[in-house]
């Protein structure tokens, strides 16, 4: 499996170098799978059933280096984390990746348009990690 964690060296512990993620997804099934891919791949993660508990937790958590998020979810969808985030001078530079297990077009383009830095489609696979530690984590 591949580590984001290359050329970080051996100092220090690999929990405080790891690149810390938000896994945002309303299905507990899904948040799981997409937690234990992060983690394989070195990231450290946290895991929220909401945009509403992410945006909570960004405002207490300084050290975020990505959000990914569900699409659809209730109350607040993937597509209006983004936009918070992006319209937040303290959040905007996190980069943001959107999950769907619907492939439409028009939301995928409007997602990226929005700022989203990937949009995968679910199920996300461990090469989408790897993709993701090479393109967003630089």
């Amino acid at each position: 499996m591949a580590s984001c964690n290359k050329g970080l060296g051996g100092e220090g512990s690999a929990a405080a170098a790891a690149p810390h993620v938000l896994a945002v997804d309303d299905s507990s099934v899904d948040r799981a799978v997409i937690a234990s891919i992060l983690r394989s791949s070195k990231f450290r993660v946290t895991a929220v059933d909401s945009g509403k508990r992410a945006l909570e937790l960004l405002g207490s958590e300084p050290n975020v280096s990505m959000i990914i998020t569900d699409y659809w979810m209730p109350e607040m969808t993937g597509y209006e984390l983004l936009k918070k985030v992006k319209e937040s001078s303290r959040l905007k530079e996190i980069p943001v990746v959107i999950m769907s297990s619907e492939n439409v077009p028009t939301r995928i383009n409007r997602c990226l348009e929005q700022g989203a830095e990937d949009f995968l489609l679910k199920p996300v696979r461990a090469s989408d990690v790897s993709r993701l530690c090479s393109r967003v984590l630089r």
